[in-house]
């Protein structure tokens, strides 16, 4: 059964950062394209960020230069590294491994994802 764990979300003020994790199970993220999500009120779940293969990596134009993605396959665990963050970033974020072509799907079951405030 695969799980996806996020956490690392919270309030920060704005141009602060954070850092996400989302632990893996059932999965080897080393196998697939992994992405970050996030899902705003009202608005559609969005890829941020995915990362294929350790060096096709993609991010959406929002936050280009600001996010990052990586991965740690020895704890089988993605990253997203979040600087300068922008009233236009809180949302629920998540991870999943990535369909690698359309408007990038996820595969599996979503987790609970971590809840990112941007407020001063």
């Amino acid at each position: 059964q695969v799980q996806l764990v996020e956490s690392g979300g919270g309030l920060v003020q704005p141009g602060g950062s954070l850092r996400l994790s989302c632990a893996a199970s059932g999965i080897l993220i080393s196998i697939y394209a992994m992405g970050w999500y996030r899902q705003a009120p009202g608005k559609q779940r969005e890829l941020v960020a995915g990362i294929l293969n350790g060096d096709d990596i993609r991010y959406a134009d929002s936050v280009k230069g600001r996010f990052t993605i990586s991965g740690d396959n020895a704890k089988n665990t993605v990253y997203l590294q979040m600087n300068s963050l922008e009233p236009a970033d809180p949302a629920v974020y998540y991870c999943n491994a990535v369909r690698w072509s359309g408007d990038y799907p996820g595969r599996f079951s979503w987790g609970q994802g971590t809840q990112v405030t941007v407020s001063s």
